[in-house]
């Protein structure tokens, strides 16, 4: 494909050289035939892999049924699916959207409406962390802790303050008698892949109990069973108030949720919120079947026997290579600190036929598909090898 050509049309927002045809398993195939190992996972979200049977004839099977209904009435794999998501995650009720953005922008505006019924004259004001990451609507900007994505579009909404991810202190000093969410990610994503250490995560969550604060986690990329739990904060312990999932929730099928405790759910009531896409048949049919295979599969189990292998593999090339400067991560979701531009890695890596994404300017991100193998995992370090050897 001419990709000038191909790009012609489209809005300029993202730097396109690759035009993939067609997935198999943990690969990508280009339209030149060319066969990639792909440990990106379409951003955390093809965990699955490409072209599962299963899963695929889910989706054959609804479209025979129906692929669209309106929220002005229910339909058989939104209630299925919901009650799947409110089962794995403990939370109580459940809004389908079509994004991560939307399920944050939903995750706000729930927040603020139950301070509100508590108390009309709260300001609604919100705690987020510094290097986050939530979407790029404009709600979900407004929380978002990096200043370069939020300031072209300011003025954003207000009554957002930044406190330093992992320093509770700091989370403190910004409470206000406004205060009504702290919102964060479980494990920060695209602000370089660290988790939330345990002491910070619960100090929180005893801060929110003592203030009469919603908890807001944001599980979009670290959720559905990325971190070998089915979400991340079933490590620590706690539980949030409000969750936001996307991504590998539907494993390809735009679908994204916000979920809630029976007490808080309950402040949003007819009229507040909606959407035309959202929960409907096709993409909960998606979100029905993810849950089922994960089952069958033993999925989260799988990612929690790997995980010591891919953290070893990674730990030695790090010992290696002297521009490797830091590991981290939990799971299948792990970062590599360099010091020399990762974007330089990736599109090498690229070249040797593996699809590798960044976090931040020098970071690579692996989020492989939770089907990963030892292999899969060797393949990929062999070629970084090859590629942190060279440079």
């Amino acid at each position: 494909m001419d990709i000038k050509k191909a790009d012609q049309h489209f809005i300029h927002t993202y730097n396109r050289n690759i035009t993939f045809e067609k997935g198999e398993g943990m690969y990508l195939i280009d339209d030149n035939g060319k066969k990639y190992l792909d440990m990106g996972a379409g951003i955390a979200v093809s965990a699955l892999g490409y072209s599962n049977e299963e899963y695929k004839q889910g989706l054959k099977d609804q479209i025979d049924k129906l692929i669209h209904v309106s929220n002005l009435y229910f339909n058989e794999p939104a209630v299925k699916a919901a009650g799947y998501l409110c089962e794995a995650s403990g939370m109580d009720r459940v809004f389908f959207t079509n994004s991560g953005a939307e399920a944050i922008e939903g995750a706000i505006k729930l927040a603020r409406k139950y301070a509100r019924t508590k108390n009309p004259q709260n300001k609604g004001h919100i705690i987020a962390m510094e290097h986050s990451f939530h979407g790029r609507t404009m709600g979900a900007l407004s929380v978002t802790g990096t200043k370069h994505y939020r300031e072209p579009f300011e003025p954003l909404i207000g009554g957002v303050s930044f406190a330093k991810y992992n320093n509770l202190d700091s989370v403190k000093d910004l409470v206000t008698p406004d205060t009504c969410a702290i919102i964060l990610e479980t494990l920060q994503g695209e602000g370089g892949i660290h988790p939330a250490s345990e002491d910070f995560i619960k100090g929180i969550r005893a801060l929110c109990d003592e203030k009469d604060i919603l908890l807001i986690l944001d599980e979009i990329q670290c959720g559905m069973g990325r971190t070998g739990k089915m979400f991340a904060f079933q490590h620590y312990g706690i539980c949030p108030d409000i969750l936001t999932s996307a991504k590998a929730l539907g494993c390809g099928v735009p679908v994204g949720a916000f979920a809630a405790k029976e007490e808080v759910a309950r402040a949003l009531v007819p009229g507040d919120h909606g959407t035309t896409y959202g929960g409907n048949p096709l993409a909960t049919a998606a979100v029905c079947k993810v849950f089922e295979i994960y089952k069958k599969e033993h999925i989260l189990e799988h990612v929690c026997e790997l995980t010591p292998y891919l953290q070893d593999k990674l730990t030695k090339l790090a010992a290696k290579h002297e521009c490797i400067t830091d590991v981290r991560g939990i799971g299948f979701m792990q970062g590599i600190e360099l010091n020399i531009a990762a974007g330089t890695v990736v599109n090498a890596a690229l070249e040797k036929g593996l699809v590798l994404i960044s976090a931040g300017t020098n970071i690579i991100r692996i989020v492989p598909p939770l089907i990963a193998e030892k292999e899969h995992i060797d393949s990929m370090c062999s070629i970084l090898d090859e590629i942190l050897t060279e440079l």
